[in-house]
């Protein structure tokens, strides 16, 4: 791709997320709710992931010899699971603040992932990535379809495309806004309502892009069992995509 393609990269949300970069490993620190949400997201991709591929579910290692790219990729939470299910993985997100510590700590764990602080639409590696995860990206981002075109375009030929977002919803907003940011649990700032996606719109989006979801889950929540995948998507959602025909 050109790279001198438009972005969608949002300046004002890449400052608010670079901001919590050197607290994002902290699971008790502005980053906690990631933290929790990062286990039920780690299970299901491993599902789709053996779903896809026909891996075994015992296999520690299943994206062995293959390439991840995941997208708005913060501190690495995401990235360095991947790394060691056994892919070379690309983590870049629109935050420099966010891939310094991100290279800061996979150097420390030992983990070898290739960083780059850089937008989806200009990484210039089409067709290059038999994974792409984007994990509550494309409600912060200026134009969610060129977003999705950017995601399709680094998607290799018969690879996996895992998106997680909130749904637009009046639980979301009470949850997400009203009681997260306004009592601290989530950092003031985070989330802008209107900017969430329904299950709908974005399999619309993904269908105009050239996909198909193949499965979708809710990601809910219990006080006593904190976030869980099932049938629930009022609050937040997570889907896997391949591409058409």
């Amino acid at each position: 791709m050109a790279s001198n393609a438009a972005t969608t990269i949002n300046p004002e949300e890449a400052r608010h997320f670079g901001t919590l970069a050197a607290d994002w490993w902290n699971p008790a620190g502005t980053s906690a709710m990631l933290h929790k949400l990062n286990p039920p997201r780690l299970s299901y991709i491993r599902g789709a992931i053996d779903e896809h591929w026909g891996t075994d579910s015992r296999n520690l290692r299943p994206l062995a010899g293959k390439k991840a790219l995941d997208v708005g990729c913060g501190a690495g939470l995401l990235c360095e699971p991947l790394a060691r299910l056994g892919a070379q993985v690309t983590g870049i997100d629109a935050a420099a603040e966010n891939i310094a510590a991100a290279q800061d700590h996979a150097e420390k764990q030992g983990v070898s992932i290739d960083y780059q602080a850089v937008g989806v639409e200009v990484l210039g590696r089409p067709g290059e990535y038999d994974l792409v995860t984007s994990m509550e990206v494309i409600e912060h981002v200026t134009d969610p379809s060129l977003f999705l075109r950017g995601l399709v375009e680094a998607l290799a030929p018969g690879g996996l495309m895992i998106l997680s977002t909130p749904n637009r919803t009046a639980l979301s907003k009470l949850a997400m806004i009203t009681v997260g940011e306004g009592m601290g649990m989530i950092p003031k700032g985070t989330h802008e309502w209107k900017q969430f996606i329904t299950p709908e719109e974005l399999t619309t989006m993904l269908d105009d892009a050239g996909m198909e979801v193949t499965n979708m889950r809710g990601m809910i929540f219990t006080p006593g069992h904190g976030f869980q995948i099932g049938d629930n998507k009022d609050l937040n959602y997570i889907l896997s995509a391949r591409r058409k025909g």
